[in-house]
């Protein structure tokens, strides 16, 4: 692992820019290996499972929402579905995410959108000091703890697994 700090990638300086403008002082690393499983990421990071961020675009009411979760959990989309008082409540395609965000799945980071999202946070993030998040591709990603990333996101906590 590297810290990438030249030649940077338009998705990961989105991701860099977004996180120097909200004052995160960590870096952003690089592995040759492919974070583009939570499998993939626990083992580039050197992690377990859970303390890998999972970041997933979901349409409620055909808006943009963040979810983010932990690695080993899956989305309850009823839940998110309750919270939000949303109609309806579906995942994202992969030409979706990268059309309105120019990231491509695999490497979806909690931040660096074209406008602030509304987002969940699976309450199970809380359990763990540091996360690590993708970094706009999926062989970049940062590490940040859990109520920072709420702060960033200005996400809400809650019971959002199956």
């Amino acid at each position: 692992m590297r810290n990438v700090t030249t030649a940077l990638t338009e998705p990961v300086r989105k991701v860099r820019d977004c996180l120097d403008g909200l004052g995160y002082s960590g870096d952003i690393v690089f592995s040759e290996d492919t974070i583009f499983t939570v499998e993939d990421a626990s083992r580039a990071v050197g992690v377990p499972p859970e303390e890998i961020l999972k970041t997933l675009l979901l349409l409620a009411d055909d808006a943009p929402v963040l979810v983010l979760m932990s690695g080993v959990n899956r989305v309850h989309l009823k839940k998110v579905k309750a919270l939000l008082g949303a109609k309806k409540v579906k995942m994202s395609t992969p030409e979706f995410v990268y059309e309105y965000s120019g990231f491509q799945v695999g490497g979806v980071p909690p931040l660096g959108y074209p406008e602030e999202l509304p987002a969940l946070l699976d309450e199970d993030l809380f359990r763990y000091a540091t996360v690590w998040a993708a970094a706009g591709t999926d062989h970049a990603f940062f590490p940040i703890s859990p109520e920072t990333l709420r702060e960033y996101t200005r996400g809400e906590p809650g019971d959002i697994k199956k």
